[in-house]
């Protein structure tokens, strides 16, 4: 990696679902993540990064696998499914990644799309810990790039899950940062 590693900006799942609370993947204190995610967001459009929006999508009308284990959930159009409040994608430098499944990285073009821009490092920032952004960290180190967690910009409800992930990607697959550092990567 060299030594100013062009960075861009993961936002995980920022969607109606996990942050209004009339909806069941909304928990307590979630909404923590979300100044921290503005000024990451805010920092990288004034550097000129590149911003990710990366949100679950399943279609309407067909079965989907994940649903073994979880119920019917963020069908394309439904309110669950829509971006929170201020976090729809806009802007030059912002784009959209639909997924299926954890990961923003598995059977997406994600991976393929920051080659081409020539990213080195991702910051990776939304929820849960434990599951997407754990999830997309490791195939983000597994496809070649430098995983960054802001500690602040992510939690879960199963707080010591959060801990324990963030401990595995810290050892294994990148960094753990706080705020500041955050910021000054996209900077």
């Amino acid at each position: 990696m060299s030594d100013n590693p062009k960075t861009a900006l993961i936002l995980v799942d920022v969607i109606r679902s996990f942050f209004d609370p009339k909806f069941p993947n909304y928990y307590q204190g979630v909404e923590s993540v979300l100044e921290p995610m503005r000024a990451l967001r805010q920092q990288a459009a004034k550097g000129g990064n590149i911003t990710v929006h990366a949100v679950e999508r399943h279609r309407p009308e067909f079965h989907d696998f994940e649903w073994r284990k979880l119920p019917l959930h963020h069908i394309d159009g439904a309110d669950d499914a829509e971006f929170f409040e201020d976090f729809r994608p806009e802007g030059p430098n912002e784009t959209l990644i639909l997924k299926r499944r954890f990961s923003a990285f598995f059977a997406t073009d994600l991976a393929l799309f920051l080659t081409e821009q020539r990213v080195e490092r991702v910051i990776i920032a939304g929820v849960k810990t434990n599951v997407c952004i754990r999830a997309t960290a490791q195939d983000a180190f597994a496809n070649g790039f430098e995983p960054v967690l802001v500690r602040a910009a992510t939690n879960s409800n199963r707080p010591h899950l959060a801990e324990a992930s963030l401990e595995d990607i810290e050892r294994y697959m990148g960094k753990v940062v706080d705020l500041s550092e955050g910021l000054e990567m996209l900077a």
